[in-house]
């Protein structure tokens, strides 16, 4: 199994948590300037060169959450979504919610602050979306059950969408101390030795941050 992405990517992590979490060998190939030929090979597996994308035995399977249904399809391990489709629809939703809301307001704040996405940051664009994350964050706080994960007692695709999505987002728009469950859940998800391995493999590349130096996490 070959997983083409990067250290610091939060849709590669998504990726690399569920290939951890079924318990699987895989490669990291870098993308980046570094490593052209890790490039090259992307795009021949995927003509859009747009990562994470894995290679399994030949296979090319793009898209984060896709990724993790194949591997349940396709691999033994824990299941990463539930079979039974009531559950599986709750966990989907939830994978959504944290794609969507938490991973894309955050890009919103980040990408004001990369000069070739944007060259003058806008005050109003920041603020417009720290003020949904603060929407998200007070519906997670509510919506996140009596549980540790996302979805209950097991680990699913919600909570590889969770662990990188709240990573980065904390730290574009931190969760505010009245969010003590989600803080706790986001806690949770850090300590989780899949997430562990993520994080510590994005150490090297923090200096990309474009919000200014992180010294926690």
């Amino acid at each position: 199994m070959i997983l083409y992405g990067h250290p610091f990517s939060s849709y590669t992590w998504k990726a690399a948590i569920a290939l951890d979490e079924k318990g699987l060998t895989y490669e990291l190939r870098t993308i980046g300037p570094d490593q052209p030929e890790h490039s090259a090979q992307l795009a021949a597996l995927w003509p859009l060169a747009k990562f994470p994308v894995i290679d399994d035995a030949g296979t090319a399977v793009s898209e984060s959450s896709i990724i993790a249904e194949h591997l349940d399809l396709h691999h033994p391990g824990p299941r990463l979504i539930p079979v039974d489709p009531e559950q599986a629809l709750t966990v989907r939703f939830m994978d959504r919610m944290f794609d969507n809301h938490v991973m894309g307001n955050m890009q919103g704040v980040v990408n004001e602050h990369l000069a070739f996405v944007t060259p003058t940051p806008d005050p109003f664009r920041i603020e417009r979306a720290k003020a949904a994350l603060d929407t998200i964050y007070s519906w997670l706080e509510t919506a996140l059950p009596d549980a540790p994960w996302a979805c209950g007692d097991d680990f699913t695709l919600a909570d590889c969408a969770a662990a990188p999505s709240l990573f980065y987002a904390d730290w574009a728009h931190p969760i505010d101390s009245k969010f003590a469950r989600l803080r706790a859940y986001r806690t949770r998800l850090l300590a989780r030795p899949s997430t562990a391995r993520a994080v510590d493999g994005a150490r090297p590349y923090r200096h990309f941050w474009p919000l200014g130096p992180i010294d926690r996490d």
